[in-house]
């Protein structure tokens, strides 16, 4: 026989993950979690490159440091933006197969055949939304790449202008 405690417990866990309010809560939670993580990892990226700049020889120097950092920024933000789509992507996707799954139903297709090309389609969805995410995030990973290098180098060489003038 089953044990009644672990029924108990297995019942009320049920209960509340099938509770909207539990996921978004899930979600925000480990969301915020992510966010924090990202930020000191931007701040510790940015005080590296700040000691990497101080410590460069000339300014032709200063393309390498600038360059490990911004590619290190854009994997960030590349990283948090493929978050922020999925987070969007899974409800669509999930209505997407949930009514492709009824109409098949619907068009008389027996159970077998059913689960057959539920199984099938799943993975068609699954394939194409994670090709999308990754095409996305790659994107944004790029253009925020390129933009803090540019931002880096200007910002890193108006600062040694503003020395040299007040020498």
């Amino acid at each position: 026989m089953a044990d009644p405690e672990r029924t108990e417990w297995s019942s009320l866990l049920l209960r509340a993950m099938s509770k909207r309010r539990i996921w978004v809560s899930l979600f925000f939670l480990v969301y915020a979690i992510l966010l924090s993580s990202s930020w000191n990892l931007i701040l510790s990226i940015r005080s590296w490159y700040a000691a990497a700049a101080s410590a460069a020889p000339s300014p032709a120097a200063l393309g390498w440091p600038a360059l490990y950092a911004s590619v290190l920024y854009g994997g960030v933000f590349g990283l948090l933006s493929m978050g922020a789509a999925l987070a969007i992507a899974v409800p669509a996707t999930v209505v997407t197969w949930i009514t492709v799954l009824v109409l098949l139903a619907f068009a008389g297709k027996p159970r077998r055949e059913l689960v057959t090309e539920g199984r099938r389609i799943t993975a068609d969805i699954a394939g194409f939304a994670v090709k999308i995410l990754l095409r996305e995030g790659n994107l944004v990973a790029a253009l925020c790449a390129v933009v803090s290098f540019v931002a880096l180098i200007v910002r890193r060489r108006a600062h040694q202008l503003q020395q040299e003038e007040e020498l």
